[in-house]
């Protein structure tokens, strides 16, 4: 709340400020939304993609790509400072009192981390007097700076983080994450044609859809809202309407949705000749220590007395035999993966998911590399070129095109 008005907190995503008419339509919902007595923020990515100018992945090729510092992490931030200052711009033209604002304008102070910080407070004075005023805070999302005043940005997908963060210390009674899709859906539209929005989902579960692929919401930024518990919606920009993500969501099937990510290299390291207990632990030690040390990231971590194995975003076989060659290790690598994970909290206590998922899989003569699962995530790795068909079985296997039942 400020002063008697709740608050609301609207996030346009880069396709939402695209172009003069998109950002339009941005600005009727801002307008409708102080019609309906919110006080009301916004929080705007960089304007389209790659190759548009001011496009995030533009600014990073004037870098060249280079490794995340506090100068990079400055010249990224203009893509959503520009798109700020156009969209509070336009919206005075249209009648609605607007300030741009940066992120460090906003009070938004993150950690040192380069690339890929994280907010540890909002301070919210500015914004308070702006929306007392009456005029709508235009927000650079994806940014924010340490206590000493240097820029750093949230990692990519990052401004659904700033929306989350500053709902959080304004109290919002609304988050509205807008997006070109119509909210959460049961998979990815452009390979499943029939998929379906899902109208609510848990926090927990919206957490596991983004950590294993699903780009409607940052996974940071899920993250930062299960931790306290912050209610917001997935809604597309054109009908106003999408998916509830909150602690009232009612599991009526055992799978909400499919998440798919491509390009996983997977591993398996076989051990030597080494039998003790002791020495086979200093060996994986030595191992998981180089990988730890190269700044590679695991998943589908599994290890067992037949050895280890795990997943590794990307092309790097080479990479991997070389850091892990001179090991008394079996290294087989497999390149051309895809991840499947299938995601639902009904699956909680509900026997005999695993064994669904394995069957629509043999029925579709998809082979399974791998498999984990977790609380309500089963994960599989699949061949990359079986893998549309693989999301299409375990779609028609749980019924997604029907649409998940409303709570």
């Amino acid at each position: 709340m400020t002063g008697t008005r709740p608050v609301a907190v609207l996030k346009f995503g880069g396709t939402s400020v695209a172009t003069s008419e998109q950002r339009a339509a941005a600005i009727a919902r801002i307008r409708e939304s102080r019609q309906r007595g919110f006080a009301t923020v916004a929080v705007v990515s960089a304007m389209g993609r790659a190759p548009a100018p001011y496009a995030t992945d533009s600014l990073a090729a004037l870098a060249g790509h280079a490794q995340p510092d506090a100068n990079v992490d400055l010249l990224l931030s203009c893509g959503e400072t520009i798109a700020a200052a156009l969209t509070a711009y336009e919206a005075c033209l249209q009648g609605v009192p607007a300030r741009a604002l940066t992120g460090t304008q906003a009070g938004i102070i993150t950690d040192g981390r380069a690339g890929d910080a994280t907010p540890l407070r909002v301070e919210a004075a500015v914004l308070s007097r702006l929306l007392d005023a009456e005029v709508v805070p235009i927000v650079a999302g994806f940014q924010g700076a340490t206590a000493d005043g240097t820029v750093t940005t949230l990692g990519r997908g990052g401004s659904d983080l700033s929306a989350i963060a500053i709902g959080q210390a304004l109290g919002a009674e609304r988050i509205d994450i807008y997006t070109d899709v119509p909210g959460v859906m049961t998979a990815d539209p452009r390979r499943i044609e029939d998929a379906h929005p899902i109208e609510r989902v848990s926090l927990e579960e919206m957490i596991e859809l983004s950590q294993h692929g699903a780009k409607v919401m940052h996974d940071k930024a899920a993250e930062f809202a299960q931790r306290s518990g912050t209610r917001y919606e997935l809604k597309s920009l054109r009908t106003d309407e999408g998916t509830i993500v909150d602690d009232h969501a009612e599991h009526r099937r055992p799978v909400s949705g499919i998440a798919l990510k491509s390009r996983i290299t997977w591993f398996r390291a076989i051990r030597g000749d080494v039998d003790a207990p002791q020495a086979r632990m200093q060996l994986e030690l030595e191992m998981f220590r180089r990988i730890a040390h190269a700044g590679i990231s695991l998943d589908q971590v599994s290890i067992n007395q037949g050895g280890v194995s795990f997943g590794v975003q990307g092309d790097r076989g080479n990479e991997m035999r070389e850091l892990l060659g001179d090991l008394n290790l079996a290294v087989r690598v497999r390149e051309g993966c895809a991840k499947l994970s299938v995601v639902g909290a009904g699956m909680r206590g509900t026997p005999g998911v695993v064994y669904s998922v394995v069957s629509a899989l043999s029925a579709a003569n998809v082979e399974i590399i791998h498999c984990t699962d977790s609380n309500i995530t089963i994960s599989v790795l699949v061949p990359e070129i079986d893998a549309q068909r693989a999301e299409r079985a375990v779609h028609d296997y749980f019924h997604l095109d029907e649409g998940v039942p409303a709570s």
